[in-house]
């Protein structure tokens, strides 16, 4: 018949078996349209529609039964899949942040340029660093970022993205040139860097002790000292120096 589909044909086109559809009918998730003669089942549109949205609401991690409430309570077919759309696009969202991000890592591990933390984990789930955060910031440290990054536009993403390159560069530079790191020249890179920090932290003052605290994180964490080392040896630890010489010379 036109518009039906043999059990075979039906696992076939949808990925799976035949044994999980004869489960699902088992379970009263997906009955035959009918049976034919042979005893072979048959699936007309309206299944091949219902089984799209078992296999989908199987994809968000939804037990069985769970499913069959949800088609139970059902009533609007389109409705449903317009909210199922709804979802999957956020979620198509999230994974072409997370091919973004991951591509970002790569290019820039590859040049051996500085990593940051907002692109590194835009689309991933961010819980898992909520204590780490938390310990050395505060709880809403971590919300209050994740909902400004989130906020930027892209063109404001490269352009805070270019300035911590440029600055992070600037101090390798200084430290080449071995400027003392009191020096006007070196306290005003510093500056910039508060200045950059406070873009981050959506306007609230960037305190001496967080400014130290980050410079002491530099060193401390292989990931960040590599990032800066990357523009000469010891310019994480110069870094830190700086920045402390800057606290010193403007307490707060």
């Amino acid at each position: 018949m036109v518009g039906e589909w043999s059990i075979q044909d039906l696992a076939k086109a949808a990925g799976t078996t035949s044994r999980t559809l004869r489960h699902y009918g088992q379970l009263g998730l997906l009955e035959p349209t009918r049976i034919g003669a042979n005893g072979y089942r048959y699936y007309d549109q309206t299944a091949l529609v219902r089984l799209q949205r078992i296999l989908l609401l199987r994809e968000l991690g939804l037990g069985l039964p769970v499913i069959a409430e949800v088609l139970a309570g059902e009533q609007d077919t389109a409705g449903a899949l317009r909210t199922h759309l709804e979802l999957l696009r956020q979620q198509q969202d999230r994974v072409a942040r997370q091919i973004e991000s991951v591509s970002t890592t790569l290019h820039k591990t590859e040049r051996g340029e500085p990593l940051m933390a907002a692109e590194v984990f835009d689309g991933f789930d961010h819980t898992q660093y909520k204590d780490e955060v938390t310990q050395r910031w505060g709880k809403d440290a971590y919300a209050s970022g994740d909902r400004w990054w989130r906020s930027l536009t892209e063109a404001e993403k490269q352009s805070f993205k270019q300035t911590q390159l440029d600055i992070a560069a600037d101090f390798g530079s200084a430290a080449a040139a071995q400027l003392p790191v009191d020096s006007a020249e070196v306290q005003a890179i510093v500056d910039r860097h508060r200045a950059w920090l406070g873009g981050g932290t959506q306007g609230k003052p960037v305190t001496n002790e967080y400014l130290v605290d980050l410079g002491e994180m530099y060193v401390a964490d292989p990931r960040f000292r590599k990032n800066y080392d990357v523009h000469g040896e010891g310019t994480a630890e110069y870094i830190l120096e700086a920045v402390r010489a800057y606290a010193a010379a403007n307490p707060t």
